[in-house]
């Protein structure tokens, strides 16, 4: 009996020791409490104010440096040549011939040659000028968020590509920089931009859907065309080293957009779970002569809201499956749903008679006719749409939307206006590549969204 009393307290003490190693772990920036996994929120220090519906002092001609030439970046170039009141000052890369194949889009468009930046550190350079109101950040992912910190100190606004940030860390400097500074950081996610998803939110927001309850984003995009070639180094290397969802912002914003993220509600906690490696660990084989793959080929994400609603994200770049970002919205009244068949359903009544073609019916157990999905669609339709779409998909960009996102917050700009997204936006986002594979890690365990409004 005293032995076994004795085996008893050696095993508490034990188990004791094993939680007080759990809630400090040492160099860590979270803790457990009550079974989740929580985050650090450092308190706003002194000086830092809230950026909740900042705007910036008009600025009637944006002054933009660029960073970042190789896959994305051109793109943006070019695109900004169609802009009114914008000035392009300067192309930044890590090789010559990235930056020079950019500016004949400027001397096409009528434009002056921008200043050349080549070289590891050329962007520090463009940052100091005192001519340029804007830097476009366009790199890997691990360099986005250093070349952003540096341009607010610097006095620049920036707007980085996705994610704009791969560990909760640098969200947290993303945000303070930009508190700290009064200056932009947004993240460019293009998909809020994108046609489906613009009038879905405005139909959202006027009620057609009812009380939105659950909703579904995704990136799931077969890579095996990249893999051998612009991404064959840095994101496949960043895939190798990561579990979780580590690109979620395309299927993620969304869907926030829609659930008042940040303007009335927040994200509570998350959990994840993923498959093993397969193809994934193929490649890593192939192209780095890796034994080991620590991304899943296929991942599941969900999230509760603080109001009660969840979301379901999924991550898969390695299997033979047609694209799909899924973008559904489940609601009390209604139902949307673009991939892989675009489509509404309602609850008969929903939709005002004024709206509904001559004789069409509802049936709340399929998909609206065509004739009315085209009737919801036009009678919806965005007014950033009614004013951009045909100039839009003439531009280009994933079909239009990646001129209308850039037209939008430089319109913000040149109006003083406080931007679609914002920096908590950017930051929450972006934490998924982090809390997500925390979770995985830790056998699916619950993780607490930091806050990084603090309250706001």
């Amino acid at each position: 009996m005293k032995s076994k009393l004795s085996n008893l307290i050696i095993a508490l003490l034990v188990m004791v020791a094993c939680v007080a190693c759990c809630n400090t772990p040492s160099g860590e920036n979270y803790k457990t409490k009550d079974g989740m996994i929580v985050f650090d929120e450092p308190a706003r220090a002194a000086g830092q104010e809230s950026m909740l519906g900042f705007a910036a002092e008009p600025i009637p001609v944006v002054r933009v440096g660029f960073v970042g030439l190789g896959m994305r970046g051109p793109g943006a170039v070019n695109r900004f040549t169609h802009l009114e009141g914008v000035e392009i000052k300067g192309l930044c890369d890590l090789e010559q011939k990235n930056v020079t194949k950019c500016q004949p889009y400027l001397t096409n468009a009528g434009m002056p040659k921008a200043d050349e930046y080549v070289g590891p550190e050329a962007y520090k350079q463009l940052c100091e000028r005192d001519d340029v109101d804007l830097i476009y950040i366009a790199t890997d992912w691990l360099n986005h968020t250093p070349i952003a910190v540096y341009a607010m100190e610097h006095g620049k606004h920036v707007a980085i590509e996705v994610p704009a940030a791969t560990s909760v860390e640098e969200c947290w400097q993303l945000v303070d920089t930009s508190e700290r500074t009064r200056r932009h950081c947004m993240m460019l996610e293009n998909c809020v931009y994108d046609f489906f998803e613009l009038t879905s939110l405005n139909m959202a927001q006027q009620g057609l859907f009812g009380e939105i309850l659950h909703a579904e984003g995704a990136y799931i995009h077969n890579l095996s065309d990249y893999w051998n070639d612009y991404y064959g180094n840095w994101r496949l290397d960043f895939n190798q080293k990561h579990r979780g969802d580590v690109y979620a912002t395309h299927g993620f914003g969304p869907v926030c957009q829609a659930l008042n993220i940040h303007r009335g509600n927040r994200l509570n906690y998350l959990v994840c779970m993923d498959t093993k490696s397969v193809n994934g660990l193929e490649w890593a084989q192939k192209k780095m002569g890796s034994t080991e793959f620590a991304n899943g080929d296929h991942t599941n994400t969900l999230i509760k809201t603080e109001l009660g609603q969840t979301i379901e994200l999924q991550h898969n770049v390695y299997t033979p499956r047609p694209y799909n970002r899924l973008y559904q919205l489940t609601g009390t009244k209604g139902f949307a749903n673009k991939y892989p068949i675009t489509g509404f359903t309602f609850m008969p009544g929903q939709v005002p008679d004024e709206v509904l073609p001559e004789g069409a019916t509802i049936n709340p157990h399929g998909f609206v006719s065509d004739e009315v999905k085209e009737a919801v669609l036009a009678a919806y339709k965005h007014p950033i749409h009614q004013e951009i779409e045909e100039k839009a998909k003439t531009v280009g960009g994933h079909g239009g939307m990646d001129f209308v996102m850039d037209l939008r917050w430089v319109y913000c700009l040149q109006n003083g206006l406080p931007l679609d997204t914002d920096v908590y936006d950017l930051a929450t986002y972006s934490s998924i590549v982090e809390l997500s594979e925390r979770s995985v890690n830790a056998r699916s365990s619950a993780i607490d969204f930091p806050d990084y409004t603090r309250g706001g």
